[in-house]
């Protein structure tokens, strides 16, 4: 049997049984089946990702069945692996299998263990086939599923009100930005005559100057078949206008994280432009939306993560802003940059969010960094490995600006710079100095992060779930807290003015909670991770954005610009060294902001409250779109419930037509007295009736 079959397959048939079993063979049966498939799958994929490194491997396709045949229609389900799908092999499957074996410690107390397990594998076997299709419909097929099982695994804990609202924002945000996507796919069959993906490639060049009428105006063809399409990579990644899904996704457990925002589902959006880049080369307009909605992205999300105080949603920002950092690069054209800056990405992204939840474990489940502090020492294992993760996303390393010196450095570091470095060389300068901006902003958080949850003195005194924790010697199951535990919105964001910095802090009442080191089945995904953001950007970048070695590897699998990318090479030394000095500043900013002099985060919080609260409340876009969209919403349904449905149709039709049945057996029921005599007069009336219409007639 072919690789790629067992790799696309095993975790479906591992989710289909874990998930139709239930709870029939215990909790133990369906974690070893679903974590085993996903450790085969990932063992298979590897192999083909080192093929392709190592050689301009021809794609392969592997028919799976004849799927529809519809008038002019015709179309196969295929697995197509190429040196892109390869890439994406090794992402989703490595931090896949990670994440299942880490949730074997995580969820240990979760009663619904084979459910979450087989939600997993779905979503896994969703984004494999979403990133093997041969044609946009099996394409649409994946990013569907992987749509479906996000729901599921967001709103995990159903009993949760808030984990049901998430879960619901995520479908219906990522709805708006998938009938951008079906447009998409039906202007392009229309066009072209096809959905398979090479021969829509092949003949895109053909199409450019020409155009096509769309909403009773004519627009350039390509134009609007790669913006429609990019709505859709919009709302999958979560792009400025359809993110608003995104940190609220972190109402799922911490696994759920993991796997959404560094491996797959956001990662789709950044998949299909890259898969269709040759068609978006063909249309310097849609290219500037993309690097504009992506520059726009990465900096917005960065200045929200700067205030938030719940740890995971600052990691969710962060993953919203370097999600940017890619589209902005696919945008200038450098989509080898942006695959690559993806797949060091997914490693360290991987690493932040289950080193997080390893925090929380420790901390009762406290989420909220201002309850935190002085942790280095008692989860030592989670804080080393945090702290790689916080290294190659700052970028942290050195660059090669003397001749003969080689960049070396942490993973972010490699393929960040590479994207600040292509915007230059590509002759957009706005992209490259917010790229700049945002490597500064996304320093200063990271460490913020980093500060406020390890260092300094402790500050648990003010937690309630530290206090619930020592008032209750023997704890609460894992889900007890979470189906109770409010969301970042419900306990309120008061600002960093109130507790960043107060090291003082008694820790009273905390006296017999000791913060304990997660088990070995979640440290040990920690340390794998901790690999690969440590060395995945020094090995592999001559692979993805080398000119000679980057085109032998892509092979045509994606629009690979060479000039692009020995022009990045070439820049300026001012601009190769802009990141760094941008990483360093932010890193000193937050030293002295939590560390140096704790009280300044407070004062420039109280000085700049106008802008604080802005940026604490996300720029108001979950308000604007309340007022916008949701209350007309309801209150149309409202009126088309009460005045439509209930006040109309229900009033005159079914319950009209039952009044009147009603009233009239009431009236026919008085006639029925039992009385002989009335009922020889009502005879006599209509006797005398029947004459008196015989006689007139």
């Amino acid at each position: 049997m072919s690789p790629i079959l067992l790799i696309v397959f095993l975790p479906l048939i591992a989710a289909a049984i874990a998930g139709l079993s239930n709870k029939a063979f215990g909790s133990v049966l369906p974690k070893l089946l679903t974590t085993g498939a996903l450790i085969a799958a990932c063992a298979l994929s590897w192999p083909i990702f080192l093929e392709h490194l190592h050689g301009g491997i021809a794609p392969t396709v592997t028919p799976v069945l004849h799927w529809v045949s519809s008038g002019t229609m015709h179309f196969t389900w295929e697995l197509r692996v190429d040196a892109l799908t390869a890439v994406m092999l090794v992402v989703i499957t490595s931090v896949s299998a990670l994440v299942h074996l880490y949730s074997w410690g995580y969820m240990s107390e979760d009663p619904d263990q084979p459910r979450f397990f087989a939600y997993l594998s779905l979503f896994t076997f969703a984004m494999l086939m979403l990133v093997t299709a041969n044609n946009l419909v099996q394409m649409f097929f994946g990013w569907e599923g992987v749509g479906l099982a996000s729901y599921l695994l967001i709103g995990f804990w159903f009993r949760k009100p808030s984990a049901n609202a998430a879960a619901i924002k995520a479908f219906v945000v990522n709805r708006v930005g998938d009938l951008g996507f079906m447009l998409g796919i039906f202007g392009t069959f229309l066009v072209f005559g096809t959905v398979d993906i090479p021969t829509i490639l092949a003949a895109a060049p053909g199409m450019a100057g020409s155009t096509i009428g769309f909403l009773g105006y004519r627009f350039d063809t390509l134009t609007l078949l790669c913006l429609l399409l990019f709505v859709g990579a919009m709302g999958k990644s979560a792009q400025l206008g359809l993110h608003t899904w995104l940190p609220d996704a972190m109402e799922g457990p911490t696994p759920v994280s993991a796997l959404i925002h560094a491996a797959t589902m956001v990662t789709a959006g950044v998949f299909m432009v890259c898969r269709m880049s040759p068609m978006f080369e063909m249309s310097p307009t849609a290219m500037g939306v993309v690097t504009f909605v992506g520059a726009a992205t990465c900096l917005f999300a960065a200045t929200v993560g700067l205030v938030q105080t719940d740890i995971k949603r600052v990691i969710a920002y962060s993953t919203c802003s370097q999600l940017g950092y890619m589209f902005f690069a696919a945008g200038v054209g450098a989509y080898g940059a942006a695959m690559f800056h993806l797949f060091t990405h997914a490693f360290f992204k991987a690493l932040l969010f289950l080193g997080a939840g390893s925090v929380i474990h420790a901390m009762h489940h406290e989420q909220d960094m201002r309850f935190y502090g002085g942790l280095w020492k008692k989860i030592p294992l989670t804080y080393w490995t945090m702290m790689a993760g916080t290294l190659a996303i700052t970028g942290v390393g050195i660059p090669g600006v003397f001749d003969g010196v080689a960049a070396i450095g942490f993973a972010g570091f490699h393929s960040k710079d590479a994207i600040i470095e292509a915007a230059w060389a590509a002759g957009v300068p706005s992209a490259f100095w917010v790229g700049v901006f945002v490597a500064l902003l996304t320093s200063f958080y990271s460490w913020r992060v980093v500060f406020l949850t390890f260092h300094g003195k402790p500050r648990w005194a003010g937690s309630e779930h530290i206090q619930h924790a020592v008032h209750d010697a023997h704890g609460h199951g894992h889900d007890a807290h979470h189906d109770d535990q409010p969301s970042a919105e419900d306990a309120g964001h008061a600002p960093d003015a109130h507790h960043a910095g107060h090291d003082d802090h008694a820790v009273e009442g905390t006296a017999g909670y000791h913060p304990h080191e997660s088990p070995w089945v979640m440290l040990v995904p920690l340390l794998l991770l901790s690999m690969g953001a440590i060395a995945a950007g020094y090995v592999f970048h001559g692979f993805f954005i080398e000119a000679e070695e980057g085109a032998h590897f892509w092979n045509g699998s994606i629009a690979f610009n060479a000039h692009l990318m020995h022009a990045m090479h070439g820049v300026p030394t001012w601009v190769k060294l802009s990141a760094t000095v941008a990483m360093l500043l932010g890193l000193g900013s937050a030293w002295y902001a939590y560390i140096g002099k704790p009280g300044f985060a407070a004062a420039v919080a109280s000085n700049f409250r106008v802008l604080h609260t802005f940026l604490l409340n996300k720029w108001y876009f979950d308000e604007l779109y309340n007022f916008l969209f949701v209350r007309p919403a309801f209150a149309i349904g409202r009126l088309l419930w009460k005045a439509g449905d209930e006040g109309t149709i229900d009033r005159f039709g079914p319950n009209g037509i039952a009044r009147l049945v009603q009233l009239g057996s009431v009236g026919t029921a008085r006639l029925q007295s039992g009385y002989l005599y009335t009922y020889a007069f009502i005879m006599l009336i209509g006797l005398t009736a029947a004459l008196t219409w015989v006689i007139a007639g």
